[in-house]
């Protein structure tokens, strides 16, 4: 056993000297500068500089701004890759991160979700565009051997600050990529239509603490919770309220969310769609079909700015989640699907790299070879190119809910289907245990057989398709319901079900077949107390039939012949969600545990899902 130990320990250090004796490409080809960038306020931000050794030309300036860190820390320690991708370092840009207000190593207060103020009349208004116009003004002027033109690049809540930097309007700025950007927090990341994203309880201390000093080290710790399995700790804890014990009143984020539990205004001043009008850069909004954590955000500030502005502006979705197009994995695999190789490679040499390219290095002129929308078409497994998002050559078609069936045919008898809602038991989101991370992912892709077993879920499916059917656009449930109780959540969840003699793949999980796979395609939830008004919350009242209509997201997805296309209806998704107590209270997040009580849900045979179809 010892030997065993000794020569583990050995190879594991073998391994840490390998990696720090290899070559750096970043330390070689750039040299390194950590400046603090003064902002009109006097707040300084800390910045990071890489500069090409090659001072021969000219280069372009292409920044992310970051609440996570812009390390490593050090004018002698270099990270080993920068800019969005391989092939953009070696083609050389100036490249710059910043720690943003309030974050490790820069100044001031942090505002999760800062809100922009349009019409700043002092050095005091100050805002994300701000400090990004301030930030652009000083490395233009001071960075040596760039050529004018600045680019915004980020992932996530860098995302964030790339959209928001288009707010800024300083003339260097020519082009910005927000990818898998938060847009609004009500309806992305911490809540889906007003329900709270319990899933990501374990990262509010990530933004709700404040720093006391500039620092290179967390100054925020996350919950150990003592299991792996979030399903029995969170149905353990019981109310949300009992998580306070968890969290005190340092961490502002959990406060926060506790109380603005509706879409009140201090949730609608930190959404930043509204502000995103006449905007003057070229903007490649980037996401991915699966992603989890930010799917609201790139297709709604994709739509945004395609309604209000008369700027190059385009849209990337692929077959990845959260993150997945940055990364250098060889096949693009979501949990047990597999969607083919080198997609992420495609997308970082043929999409992003000629984007900063036309607009940072040609300065716009030329050739542009993208087209307005690149989108992955998930059950295809193939990239298409459109001219519009959703193309133009689609139609409505509305899928009648009737008993098991999926149909574009209604009936007019009076019927519906039940099941019994227990906050005892819940619905899981997946079968699995283990929870890598703070967040889930690979539940996107996931198999619903076990679901669609579940006494408290309906399933609704169409006959064996005899042609292939492509969904290309939103889908809008329509749902007619009843409930015993005075408050409830819908999900929804659209399926691809395989046929029986589907082949096996490498990627799926020991206890899975392909055979009748049920792929998970797309999904959403409704609080119900939010279906007339997300600012305003409105109580069911017992057993009366009410409209309740739900907008899932975009989907690319071909259904093939031989495939049929399944509706699940259920009303927990747990820990995905928090649980509704199914008894309406003015505060879920402060509902005690005797308002917790089990219901019986009607789902009525005139509701209906609507498709955006691809036409032929």
């Amino acid at each position: 056993m010892k030997k065993l130990l000794y020569l583990s320990l050995l190879f594991i250090s073998a391994t840490l000297i390998a990696q720090e004796n290899k070559p750096n490409y970043v330390a070689d080809n750039y040299t390194k500068k950590e400046v603090h960038i003064k902002m009109r306020d006097g707040a300084e931000l800390f910045t990071v500089i890489y500069s090409p050794k090659d001072v021969s030309k000219k280069y372009p300036i292409i920044m992310q701004r970051t609440p996570y860190n812009a390390a490593p820390y050090g004018a002698n320690d270099f990270k080993r890759s920068i800019s969005p991708s391989e092939t953009m370092m070696k083609e050389g840009y100036i490249v710059v991160y910043q720690d943003v207000r309030g974050r490790w190593m820069s100044d001031g207060l942090y505002d999760n979700m800062r809100a922009f103020i349009p019409n700043k009349k002092t050095k005091k208004d100050i805002d994300e565009a701000s400090d990004t116009y301030d930030t652009i003004d000083w490395l233009v002027k001071n960075t040596p051997n760039n050529n004018g033109n600045v680019g915004v690049w980020g992932i996530s809540y860098p995302g964030f600050y790339s959209t928001y930097s288009l707010l800024s309007n300083h003339p260097a700025l020519k082009a910005v990529s927000p990818q898998a950007c938060i847009s609004d927090f009500f309806f992305d990341d911490f809540h889906h239509n007003g329900a709270y994203l319990l899933s990501y309880w374990k990262a509010t201390p990530l933004f709700g603490i404040q720093k006391t000093e500039r620092t290179t080290k967390s100054w925020y710790q996350m919950p150990e919770l003592g299991t792996k399995d979030d399903y029995q700790f969170f149905l353990d804890a019981g109310p949300l309220s009992n998580l306070d014990k968890y969290y005190g009143k340092d961490n502002e984020f959990w406060q926060q969310l506790k109380d603005h539990s509706s879409y009140d205004d201090f949730w609608q001043k930190r959404g930043i769609l509204q502000h995103l009008k006449d905007i003057k850069p070229a903007v490649m909004t980037v996401g991915g079909f699966f992603d989890a954590e930010d799917l609201y955000g790139p297709l709604n500030t994709y739509q945004a700015i395609e309604k209000s502005s008369k700027n190059y502006n385009t849209i990337v979705m692929g077959p990845w989640s959260h993150g997945d197009w940055a990364r250098n994995s060889a096949n693009a695999t979501i949990g047990n699907i597999n969607f083919g190789d080198s997609i992420s490679g495609f997308y970082q040499k043929n999409i992003e790299a000629n984007f900063f390219r036309h607009f940072l290095k040609n300065n716009g002129k030329g050739e542009n070879k993208l087209p307005e929308a690149y989108m992955f078409d998930t059950g295809a497994k193939e990239w298409k190119t459109y001219d519009a998002w959703p193309p133009k050559n689609t139609e409505k078609q509305d899928f009648y809910l009737q008993g098991s069936k999926l149909s574009r045919q209604g009936q007019r008898n009076f019927a519906f289907e039940e099941f019994v809602s227990d906050p005892k038991k819940p619905v899981p989101f997946t079968e699995d245990i283990n929870q890598r991370g703070i967040t889930p992912r690979k539940y996107m892709t996931d198999d619903q057989r076990f679901a669609a077993r579940r006494p408290d879920v309906l399933v609704f499916e169409t006959s064996v398709l005899e042609d292939d059917t492509t969904l290309a656009g939103d889908i809008l449930a329509k749902l007619q319901v009843a409930t015993t109780g005075t408050d409830a959540d819908w999900v929804v969840k659209v399926i691809d079900v395989f046929p029986a003699d589907a082949p096996e793949n490498k990627e799926m999980a020991p206890y899975l077949k392909m055979s009748n796979y049920h792929m998970m395609v797309r999904s959403e939830v409704m609080r119900g107390r939010f279906r007339n008004s997300f600012i305003t919350p409105q109580a069911f009242v017992p057993n009366e039939k009410t409209a309740v209509n739900i907008k899932l997201q975009d989907v690319m997805h071909t259904f093939k012949k031989g495939h049929k296309i399944q509706i699940q209806i259920q009303s927990t998704w747990f820990p995905l969600i928090d649980l509704n107590p199914q008894t309406f209270v003015d505060n879920i997040f402060y509902a005690k545990p005797e308002d917790f009580k089990k219901q019986t849900h009607r789902v009525y045979n005139d509701s209906t899902i609507e498709f955006t179809v691809l036409k032929p």
